[in-house]
């Protein structure tokens, strides 16, 4: 499925989620964050296959994405030095933009740098004791070093996933946070599975590709 379409479908759960709950505009914000990067997150595997599919858009993502995900993170790094205080829905907000970036890019290279912001990601949750940055982290340094559409493509995959939405929205106190990640990473898996090449939803268990489209 083109990468393309999976942002929009991020985008538009997103949407419904700030229109759903008690709408804020900081919540607003957290909630397509949150879901955007969801649909996208499983591709952060392998060779990424968005960069030749969104054309333009990747094109605008790689470049906003990084240099604005890396000036939102150095201020909030910057806040956190000097008032000895951590804004956890301004982290994931620049957290996120920061990784939609690289989620659209390919290589060595990006599965490295992708791996260093893993990293980094579990540093600042150790050091704020945030569970949810931590388990983020984890995710992340893994992920890029695996095969395309494989563990990442799974429900296994699906349900830690939920458990950082989960983790994220206990930190927040932010009802709809988990749900909002779930239905973004699972409109990724399913809209895989609407693809000839299919989805691996159980594997290592079963290796069979699941396809919700006629032979």
């Amino acid at each position: 499925m083109k990468g393309s379409t999976h942002l929009a479908i991020g985008a538009a759960i997103g949407t419904a989620a700030a229109l759903f709950f008690p709408f804020q505009p900081e919540h607003a914000a957290l909630y397509l964050s949150v879901s955007t990067f969801s649909a996208l997150a499983a591709d952060l595997d392998g060779t990424s296959l968005l960069n030749g599919k969104l054309g333009q858009v990747s094109r605008w993502l790689r470049g906003s994405g990084l240099w604005i995900g890396l000036l939102l993170v150095f201020a909030n790094s910057y806040l956190y030095v000097t008032e000895d205080r951590f804004y956890p829905s301004f982290a994931a907000i620049s957290v996120t933009i920061l990784l939609l970036g690289l989620v659209t890019s390919q290589g060595t290279i990006r599965n490295a740098l992708v791996s260093l912001i893993g990293i980094g990601l579990l540093y600042a949750g150790w050091q704020t004791h945030q569970t949810w940055l931590l388990e983020l982290g984890a995710f992340v340094a893994w992920v890029p070093w695996l095969k395309h559409r494989g563990m990442t493509h799974t429900v296994w995959a699906l349900v830690l996933w939920g458990q950082i939405g989960w983790e994220l929205q206990y930190q927040l106190k932010i009802d709809g946070i988990m749900a909002t990640a779930i239905a973004g990473y699972a409109s990724h898996l399913l809209a895989d599975s609407l693809t000839p090449q299919g989805v691996k939803c159980f594997y290592p268990l079963i290796k069979k590709s699941i396809k919700l489209i006629p032979r």
